[in-house]
């Protein structure tokens, strides 16, 4: 690896480190409580964000969503909603740390719900098998990652709630990250390996979200982070 390589890798490493602590706060903080609105708790962690490491910017729009809001895949805009007593409650951010981007997502269980609970607790073991997956083949392609996601989650018994399961993150403004352009996204239509460079001759780096959904109970929840490093 070249000292410029090393040096993306150590920042990328450092934006999630950032907002691995972020979110920790969060929990710490009890900011997603019940009867609050998706918005307010956004809007209270990205005061948060600034507080902790001066963050004004994100590099994608700021997700919270709760309760049946949490089925809708990141394009979407659903309409505000109130945190209820019993709900899941995911958040998505892509805070900006020194001009290298993180993407992190986590979810909450507010209640004893265990459907729910198992959502939340089946997530990070996904997205392990996930990693695992793709360190196994050198020359995995977006495709192939894709299906063994798509494999896993039927396997615990959830579907996948959107049309990718990850993307392209580097530095800001997001490695030309174009809603039509499938070699930036682990999905179906990705036949391209990603182990490969960019146009600059930069290795690609990739987030693997996981965003398994329950669509007869009406809730799914959110995990994501890097996948490459």
């Amino acid at each position: 690896m070249t000292d410029d390589e090393a040096t993306r890798a150590a920042r990328l490493l450092d934006a999630q480190a950032k907002a691995v602590r972020l979110f920790a706060e969060i929990e710490e903080r009890a900011l997603v409580v019940p009867g609050q609105g998706e918005r307010a708790v956004s809007d209270r962690i990205r005061d948060l964000a600034n507080e902790l490491f001066g963050t004004t910017r994100h590099w994608h729009k700021r997700i919270v969503r709760s309760g049946p809001n949490t089925l809708k895949p990141y394009k979407e805009n659903p309409p505000d909603r109130l945190i209820g007593a019993d709900d899941i409650v995911f958040a998505d951010f892509g805070p900006i740390f020194e001009e290298y981007e993180a993407d992190f997502g986590r979810t909450f269980v507010l209640g004893d719900d265990p459907v729910k609970h198992r959502l939340r607790d089946d997530l990070p073991k996904v997205f392990a098998a996930g990693r695992r997956f793709f360190e196994g083949d050198p020359d995995i392609t977006g495709k192939r990652l894709y299906a063994e996601v798509e494999r896993l989650a039927a396997e615990a018994g959830w579907e996948l709630g959107g049309w990718h399961a990850g993307h392209l993150v580097g530095e800001f403004p997001h490695e030309w990250i174009d809603g039509a352009d499938v070699e930036s996204y682990v999905t179906p239509a990705n036949d391209t390996p990603l182990r490969r460079t960019d146009k600059a001759g930069r290795r690609c780096h990739w987030i693997l979200e996981i965003h398994l959904v329950d669509r007869e109970r009406g809730f799914g929840g959110f995990y994501e982070e890097l996948l490459t490093l």
